[in-house]
């Protein structure tokens, strides 16, 4: 059996406290550049939304605490030596498209300005969301339930998300 590079490095508590940091460090930034990038602005104000639509100020700590929780729960089943490399190298790739459907959801919602096309995303973000907690769970357990707010806020995003869009057909 081949080992990963990663398998080679030494274990010691800094280099685990350094690596983790570095995940949530890195998860974060990427999901608040999104932020910067395609702010909401004027078009999102113009857009009729239910009264269940939460404040603005209410994103930026939501998503800051569930990047958080991804990249601790990401850092968790990278670590684990336990589970196979190539067990950690799956739940890691579903990690990745997960990640990458919830930073393209933003360029499609406020970018693009369609609501559609990020209800749809949104869609298969649900679904790689749980294949990824399914891969982590396979790996180490605590990771999968570190997702479970995320999955929660998927689901309540992708109501209010369909909810705008059906909202402001025209």
């Amino acid at each position: 059996m081949t080992q990963n590079l990663i398998d080679t490095v030494p274990r010691h508590r800094g280099y685990d406290a350094l690596t983790l940091i570095a995940w949530v460090l890195v998860v974060v930034a990427l999901g608040a550049t999104m932020g910067v990038f395609f702010a909401p602005g004027e078009w999102y104000e113009a857009l009729r939304k239910p009264g269940f639509n939460p404040p603005n100020w209410i994103y930026a700590p939501v998503w800051t605490t569930l990047y958080m929780l991804m990249a601790i729960a990401l850092w968790l089943v990278r670590r684990d030596r336990n589970a196979s490399p190539a067990l950690r190298r799956r739940a890691s790739g579903w990690f990745a498209i997960q990640f990458a459907l919830n930073l393209l959801w933003t360029p499609l919602f406020f970018g693009l300005q369609s609501p559609l096309l990020a209800v749809m995303d949104i869609a298969l973000l649900w679904i790689a969301v749980i294949a990824t907690m399914v891969a982590f769970h396979r790996v180490r357990p605590l990771a999968a339930w570190l997702l479970l707010p995320y999955l929660g806020w998927i689901m309540f995003a992708a109501v209010l998300n369909a909810s705008i869009w059906l909202l402001n057909l025209s």
